[in-house]
């Protein structure tokens, strides 16, 4: 499949990387990082403003969407960037109250939480794998979904640090029971086919920004009076890194076209592309940090922001192993 964004998805991309060009965006991970949320809250809302979360809600609860291809191409921005929060989990929400129908409960939720989703004035975690939610200390709202049941956590446990110190993990604790039943297990499946996708997103962007960050530094570092980007050694790196990325990237996009066709094969393509990019990704991290050398180890280098948040996209919601399952299981 060839696919070529139209003018219109290409300046909404420019316009994101432009807008988020100027936000500072290492500074607002950090204080993220700390437990200091204001940042990333002012920078959510503006990222809401661009329509970014609007993409992920129906028209009828006040979005745009769902439209799969340009919210890829948002992600894309967003890892470039290295956007704090729970980005995927709050798409995944919006995906997972979208389809899920039955209970009041849960119908009275998704028309409150929806449209404050579509403005960016609701932050919303989804924890559907695993027991850890993703920054419930900063959610709004976290749900739980555990089988064929949901329920709305109403506090969590001790807020534990992960390998991306902008990733911030706690156990979600008690809460109300939303719904139960088949449509629960459907919904959160669909969740996790949406949540995959802004993920492989995110790591495609994020590779490119190691890369590019990468080859900038291997023109600039000089040893024995060359640059050492012009080492054959480092030449290879580097090329391999491109390739990985350029195989992840069209498979990312296939993906978002086959979700917004709703394709029966569209699971499967997003447990695809979420290997490839994330593997994508990772390698583009192991790239920067041994061309870095010892800098690259250093976590006040804005750099280690893109490196440590690699690993966690790679794992998160299905790791490769579980995604190649998937793949091979629907074969």
């Amino acid at each position: 499949m060839r696919f070529l964004a139209t003018a219109e998805q290409r300046e909404f991309a420019r316009t994101l990387d432009a807008l988020l060009g100027t936000c500072g965006t290492p500074a607002v991970a950090r204080a993220w990082a700390a437990g200091e949320h204001k940042p990333g809250r002012d920078l959510w809302a503006r990222i809401a403003a661009a329509g970014v979360f609007a993409l992920a809600v129906a028209e009828r609860h006040g979005g745009l969407g769902p439209l799969p291809v340009e919210l890829a191409l948002s992600f894309v921005e967003l890892g470039r960037h290295v956007v704090p929060g729970p980005l995927a989990e709050t798409v995944a929400a919006a995906a997972f109250l979208e389809r899920l129908g039955g209970s009041a409960a849960a119908g009275d939720l998704a028309e409150d939480l929806l449209p404050r989703i579509a403005a960016g004035d609701a932050v919303v975690s989804l924890c559907a794998q695993g027991p850890y939610a993703v920054d419930a200390d900063a959610a709004d709202a976290v749900l739980v979904v555990e089988g064929d049941t949901v329920r709305r956590t109403v506090a969590h446990g001790p807020v534990q640090t992960s390998l991306d110190p902008a990733r911030r993990l706690a156990r979600p604790l008690g809460g109300g029971l939303l719904a139960k039943g088949p449509a629960v297990a459907a919904a959160a499946a669909h969740a996790v086919d949406a949540a995959r996708l802004v993920t492989a997103a995110q790591s495609l962007g994020l590779g490119r920004a190691l890369l590019a960050a990468t080859v900038s530094y291997a023109r600039q570092r000089t040893q024995f009076h060359r640059p050492i980007g012009s080492f054959q050694a480092v030449k290879h790196r580097l090329a391999d890194t491109l390739l990985g990325l350029e195989f992840a990237q069209p498979l990312v996009y296939a993906a978002a076209l086959a979700v917004a066709a709703g394709v029966p094969s569209a699971g499967r393509e997003v447990a695809a592309a979420k290997v490839a990019a994330g593997e994508a990704a990772h390698a583009a991290a192991r790239t920067a940090l041994q061309v870095h050398g010892a800098v690259g180890y250093t976590a006040e280098l804005d750099l280690s922001l893109w490196i440590r948040k690699a690993r966690p996209l790679r794992d998160a919601w299905g790791t490769p192993a579980e995604c190649r399952a998937c793949v091979l299981a629907a074969s």
